[in-house]
C-alpha cells in the first residue's frame, strides 16, 4: 500500500466536510486568559494560496446569498400576442394597446396616448434625456394578463417565504404600470408605505436594449435582472422583499414597460404573523351568537372544537391550531374576534382542562419503563391489543377501550400531574347543546403507558374559551 499523499498546501488547515452531526462544545471562560488574536504577519504572495483563499471566499459568498434569499425571476409562459392592455386616457378616451411592440420600428398610436396619459417620477438629479413615467392611479387600467393563471404565487412563496407557517397565503394586487424611455434616469424607487410583504414585477412585451432591473437589500447586496424575455417571447417577471430597494438602469434604446403587483399576506385564521383573514361570518350566524354572548357576560364561557387536526396534545399547544382551523370553528374563531373578545383554545380530557400554556404530557412513573416521558417510551412490549383491557367506565377514554377504576385513578393522578386541572374548580362553563351531548367534538389522541405496560392513546378534547365582560 502506497504512503498516502502531502498536502499540497501545508500551511492551510486540512479541510474537511461540514456535517450538523457534530458536536458542538461551548467552553467555559472562568478562570481563563481571555484570547487576543494576533495581527496577521505578512507573507510573499503564493499564486497557489491566493486561489485558494479566493476559492473560499466565493464559497462563502454562495452560502451567505442561499442563506436568505431576497429576490427571485422567471418566465411568464405566455405568448405576447395573446396580451392586451386596456387604458383610458386624461380625455376619457378608452384604448387597447397590443404587444408585441418595437418602437424602433412602429410606434403604436396606443402607447402614444399611454405616455401622454402618464405622469413623471420625481427628478433628482436635474434634467435628464428622457423622465421616467407611471400611469396614474386615479384613470382606469386593466390587462389580459392574470397571475392566478400561473405559478408565480408559489414560486414566489417557496423561494422568499419558505418557513411561512400553514394557513397563510400570499394574494397580489396590481399595483401600477411605470414607463422607461431611452436615457432614462436612474431613480431608486421609495418604498411603498403599505402592508405588502414583497414586490412582483413584470416586464412587458416591448423591445429594449440595457434597463436592467438592480434590486438592494437592505445589507448591501445586490441581484440584477435584464427582463429581455426568452427564445419563444416569454416575459420576465422578478419578485423581492418589500424591504428592498429597486432601480432601473438606463435604457439605451427601445422602452421598457413594467407592471407591478403588491403581495400580501392572507390566512383563514386570525393571527400570525399579519392577522388579516380571507373570510367573514355571515350576519346570520353574528345573529345567532349575539344573544348567546349577551346572556353570558360577566362569565367564562367555552365551546367545543369539532374539526380533527392531527396533532399530539402532548407536544404542541392548543394556541398551535388557530392558524389551521377550519369548518365552523374557523368561523366562529372569527366571530368572537369580530366582538373584540380574546378567545383561547385549551386541551380537555375527562372533566380536566389544561391551562392554555401547557400541553397534555402525560409522564410513565413505571420502574420497568426505559424512560419517564410519553414521547420516547420503548415499544417493544406492546402487545397490539393481544392482552385485553378492562371495560371503560370513567371520564377518560382509550383508542381500544374504557379502563377499570384503578386504572381510571391512576390515569386521573397522571392527568393531574400533568398540569389537568379540574373543570369544577375553574369558572369555566361548557356551552352545548343538550339533545346532542357531546355530539361531534375534535378527538386528538396522546400515547401512554398504561398501569399493565401496555401503549394507549387518551382522547382529547379542544376547548375553545373566552370572558364575556
Amino acid at each position: 500500500m502506497s504512503s498516502p499523499t502531502p498536502s499540497r498546501y501545508p500551511d492551510l488547515p486540512v479541510p474537511r466536510t461540514q456535517s450538523v452531526s457534530e458536536f458542538e462544545v461551548l467552553h467555559s471562560a472562568v478562570g481563563k486568559t481571555p484570547y487576543t488574536p494576533s495581527k496577521p504577519r505578512r507573507r510573499a504572495s503564493d499564486p497557489e494560496h491566493d486561489s485558494k483563499a479566493a476559492y473560499r471566499a466565493a464559497i462563502s459568498a454562495v452560502v451567505s446569498a442561499k442563506a436568505r434569499p431576497f429576490a427571485v425571476s422567471g418566465r411568464v409562459p405566455m405568448d405576447p400576442a395573446h396580451l392586451t392592455l386596456f387604458f383610458r386616457s386624461k380625455s376619457g378616451i378608452c384604448y387597447a394597446l397590443d404587444f408585441p411592440v418595437d418602437v424602433d420600428v412602429d410606434m403604436p398610436p396606443a402607447l402614444d396616448m399611454l405616455i401622454s396619459s402618464c405622469l413623471p417620477h420625481p427628478s433628482v438629479n436635474g434634467y435628464p434625456e428622457n423622465e421616467t413615467l407611471f400611469y396614474p392611479p386615479t384613470l382606469p387600467l386593466t390587462a389580459t394578463l392574470e397571475l392566478a393563471n400561473h405559478p408565480i404565487l408559489d414560486a414566489v412563496r417557496n423561494t422568499l417565504f419558505p418557513t411561512l407557517p400553514v394557513g397563510h397565503y400570499l394574494t397580489a394586487i396590481r399595483d401600477k404600470l411605470e414607463i422607461w424611455p431611452k436615457g432614462n434616469e436612474v431613480t431608486a424607487q421609495s418604498r411603498p408605505l403599505d402592508n405588502r410583504v414583497a414586490t412582483i414585477l413584470v416586464t412587458l412585451p416591448v423591445k429594449f436594449r440595457g434597463g436592467s432591473l438592480v434590486v438592494r437589500s437592505p445589507d448591501g447586496s445586490e441581484e440584477k435582472f435584464y427582463g429581455r424575455g426568452g427564445k419563444g417571447g416569454d416575459m420576465e417577471w422578478a419578485a423581492f422583499m418589500s424591504d428592498c430597494d429597486y432601480e432601473i438602469q438606463p435604457v439605451r434604446s427601445g422602452c421598457r414597460i413594467t407592471l407591478s403587483y403588491a403581495v400580501q399576506l392572507k390566512s383563514f385564521g386570525p393571527s400570525g404573523l399579519q392577522p388579516d383573514p380571507l373570510i367573514n361570518p355571515s350576519d346570520q350566524f353574528l345573529d345567532k351568537l349575539s344573544p348567546v354572548l349577551n346572556l353570558s357576560r360577566g362569565r367564562r364561557i367555552a365551546f367545543y372544537l369539532t374539526g380533527e387536526y392531527g396533532v399530539n396534545p402532548g407536544e404542541v399547544l392548543a394556541e398551535s391550531l388557530v392558524p389551521n382551523l377550519k369548518g365552523g370553528d374557523s368561523v366562529l374563531y372569527h366571530a368572537l374576534k369580530l366582538y373584540k373578545l380574546a378567545p383561547e383554545l385549551r386541551w380537555t380530557a375527562g372533566g380536566f382542562v389544561w391551562p392554555v400554556d401547557q400541553t397534555v404530557e402525560i409522564v410513565n412513573e413505571n420502574a420497568d419503563s426505559p424512560t419517564n416521558s410519553i414521547g420516547r417510551q420503548s415499544l417493544s412490549g406492546y402487545s397490539n391489543g393481544s392482552r385485553g383491557m378492562p371495560p371503560i367506565r370513567g371520564p377518560f377514554s382509550s383508542s381500544a377501550s374504557e379502563p377499570g377504576e384503578d386504572e381510571t385513578d391512576d390515569l386521573r393522578h397522571k392527568v393531574m400531574k400533568s398540569g389537568g386541572i379540574p373543570l369544577a374548580e375553574t369558572d369555566i362553563q361548557i356551552l352545548s347543546d343538550h339533545v346532542t351531548f357531546p355530539g361531534i367534538v375534535a378527538r386528538e389522541k396522546v400515547p401512554f403507558v398504561s398501569a399493565m405496560g401496555e401503549m394507549e392513546k387518551l382522547v382529547v378534547n379542544v376547548l375553545l374559551v373566552i370572558y364575556v365582560p
